[in-house]
């Protein structure tokens, strides 16, 4: 085998060796039926003794396709980003598409416009924005979706008209904690949001305020503080809560950050959870079974949230290339994964059965 940093086997060295011409080399390479068997088992007997590798660039101008995705994303620190991001690679990583991943340093101000523009000049075959919509960080999707030249499938974000956008079902997620909550006899339940210009957030409050108006219980203000995604703001909020509202007997934190800092902070004040106190939080993060006490949660399926972006724009990147007549067919409707809810012993009083 040839020395893979000295010098670069090309495919007219391949035919020469293996005494036939350059387009049967390119056949056997593509998989094509018009080889004999005998020819491709020679040629890729050579192939395999020289270590040759197809020139994966010509071969992508040839074809007009980059095999390359576009992902742009924001926030790695936070659960829910790095876990997204996690599906996204493995399942390209399955398809064989490469990944170039751009990182938005400030998602709520910096400009997507730009940012598709970057990508489309590197020549990607599809672009999957990961980035939380945080604010008015869509604001330019109304200009620049109609001048796009590759699909975009969008995540985390509200429903768009016309856009391909996945979701986890945030507020199906609130409401699931709440109902528990509720069915363990719990009334006055507070909650802990994370900022309010994320949409998430807003679906998780939403879906805390139905579980309670179903219930016939009030949503109150004073049931109610901001966080921040962060522990401390979680140990901050329950305080700020007993403050506002001392009868408080359960809290749905938005997070499991948020839930930690709120275990903490209900150890320092005397609060035993669940006895007096029980908490939900939300993700399940890896550690939340080993809170003290493991901390019920509701789990978010990233991953596959993650896998299922990659194949749905790679199925706009094959109608496109090969099924244009299809390609505006393929759905637009937004879809939502459904999350679970994983019941530990911070919020059944008593032993689990």
């Amino acid at each position: 085998m040839r020395d893979l940093y000295n010098g670069q086997v090309t495919i007219t060295q391949v035919a020469r060796e293996a005494g036939v011409s350059t387009q049967t080399v390119s056949r056997v390479i593509n998989n094509r039926p018009d080889v004999s068997p005998q020819t491709r088992e020679r040629v890729e007997a050579v192939i395999s003794r020289l270590g040759y590798q197809p020139n994966a660039i010509a071969r992508s101008l040839i074809r007009r396709r980059s095999h390359t995705l576009g992902v742009v994303a924001t926030g790695l620190e936070y659960f829910g980003s790095s876990r997204t991001l996690v599906g996204i690679e493995r399942a390209a990583n399955q398809l064989g598409l490469s990944l170039l991943l751009c990182l938005l340093h400030e998602p709520a101000t910096d400009s997507g416009e730009r940012v598709i523009k970057s990508l489309l000049a590197r020549q990607v075959d599809g672009i999957i924005w990961a980035v939380p919509e945080i604010g008015g960080n869509r604001g330019w999707l109304q200009a620049v979706t109609p001048r796009l030249t590759v699909p975009v499938v969008f995540l985390s974000m509200a429903p768009r008209d016309g856009l391909p956008v996945l979701t986890m079902d945030n507020r199906a997620g609130g409401q699931l904690a709440v109902e528990h909550l509720l069915a363990q006899g719990f009334r006055q339940i507070g909650l802990i949001t994370g900022p309010a210009d994320w949409w998430e957030t807003r679906e998780r409050q939403a879906g805390w305020q139905a579980a309670l108006t179903l219930a016939g219980q009030p949503a109150e203000a004073s049931q109610r503080v901001a966080g921040d995604w962060s522990a401390s703001s979680g140990e901050r909020g329950l305080v700020q809560l007993l403050e506002q509202c001392p009868g408080l007997d359960a809290v749905f934190a938005s997070n499991d950050q948020m839930a930690l800092g709120l275990l903490q902070a209900a150890r320092r004040l005397g609060r035993r959870v669940p006895d007096d106190l029980a908490v939900v939080g939300f993700d399940d993060i890896p550690e939340a079974a080993f809170f003290h006490p493991p901390l019920t949660t509701v789990r978010q399926e990233l991953i596959e949230l993650g896998t299922q972006a990659v194949q749905a724009v790679t199925r706009r990147i094959e109608a496109r290339q090969h099924r244009p007549h299809e390609a505006g067919a393929l759905p637009s409707q937004p879809q939502q994964l459904a999350p679970r809810l994983i019941v530990r012993a911070s919020s059944t009083p008593g032993p689990l059965v």
